[in-house]
């Protein structure tokens, strides 16, 4: 069984309990405006250019074998609609200044890997989580990289944004601990993330009533779903399903900005300002006030 893996991320501490190994997997199905990893959306590797490393010789041009880079001068342009992605361009590049944002690899190569950190699991209480993109859209894979993990007595993370057919979700199910499920918009889902959020919304029941643990992570974009509106309706999701372990709201940043430029995009949300110190302070008191207090994460 082989995937398309963006990148393997030891000692990672956010990405469930413990340290863990966290594996990106290529391809999402939503498009939210301020995605951090852009170039995981297609699922197919996506080429990156950095520009600072680029000493436009022009070994790209002449190794490509679809005409989609032209060197002229001190400017190097890339035909997107022309790239393939088949990394000729990669090879040949003498500085770094290209490469794919994802390599085929196998899953017992993704779990060598893994385990080489089981120690830190074992102390920890850590283990390997699944992110993405949306890993679910390699859903094959991602089921075998679970069950390979669970048959090492590796703990099992699933980040997940839940727009998937729900037999994905059910197929994870039994080599999963715990979902970390994104719950991103309340509103304008179509226009925010690409998706109304009825699906989401269904799955999410589903897996709940099915037993599943589940934490629910909610991004909070400034002038997008900062607001009473959300609350109310994350509020709404806990009465639905009471047996969520916790809510996780991650504060807006601007990490990935720069990763817009390299796969030849603009970002939506340029204009769009991190919260202070003291506007987070008011928006989670806001919402321990809406929300149950017991359960909130920041």
């Amino acid at each position: 069984m082989t995937g398309f893996v963006l990148d393997i991320q030891r000692f990672s501490v956010h990405d469930g309990p413990g340290i863990r190994t966290t594996v990106f997997l290529q391809g999402c199905t939503l498009r939210c405006r301020w995605c951090h990893n852009p170039e995981s959306i297609p699922r197919r590797p996506v080429l990156r250019y950095f520009e600072s490393r680029c000493v436009y010789c022009g070994a790209c041009e002449a190794a490509c074998p679809h005409g989609a880079h032209q060197v002229r001068g001190r400017s190097h342009t890339i035909n997107r609609d022309k790239c393939r992605s088949c990394g000729a361009c990669v090879a040949a590049c003498p500085t770094g200044a290209l490469m794919l944002s994802s390599s085929e690899m196998n899953a017992g190569e993704v779990i060598r890997v893994v385990k080489e950190d089981l120690p830190f699991y074992a102390q920890s209480g850590g283990g390997m989580t699944l992110s993405g993109g949306e890993p679910l859209v390699q859903v094959d894979f991602a089921v075998d990289l679970l069950q390979k993990a669970r048959e090492a007595g590796i703990h099992t993370t699933l980040d997940t944004a839940g727009h998937v057919p729900f037999e994905s979700l059910q197929r994870a199910l039994p080599y999963t601990q715990l979902f970390l499920y994104d719950y991103k918009v309340t509103k304008d889902g179509k226009t925010q993330i690409g998706a109304d959020g009825t699906l989401i919304l269904r799955n999410l029941k589903a897996l709940h009533d099915a037993g599943a643990s589940i934490i629910l992570r909610c991004p909070i974009i400034p002038g997008i779903n900062d607001n009473e509106e959300h609350l109310n309706g994350i509020a709404g999701v806990l009465r639905e399903c009471p047996d969520i372990k916790a809510v996780q709201l991650l504060a807006y940043h601007r990490l990935g900005t720069g990763k817009y430029k390299e796969i030849g995009q603009d970002y939506s949300l340029a204009d769009t300002a991190p919260m202070t110190r003291e506007e987070k302070d008011a928006f989670f008191a806001q919402a321990r006030r809406v929300i149950r207090p017991d359960i909130i994460w920041g």
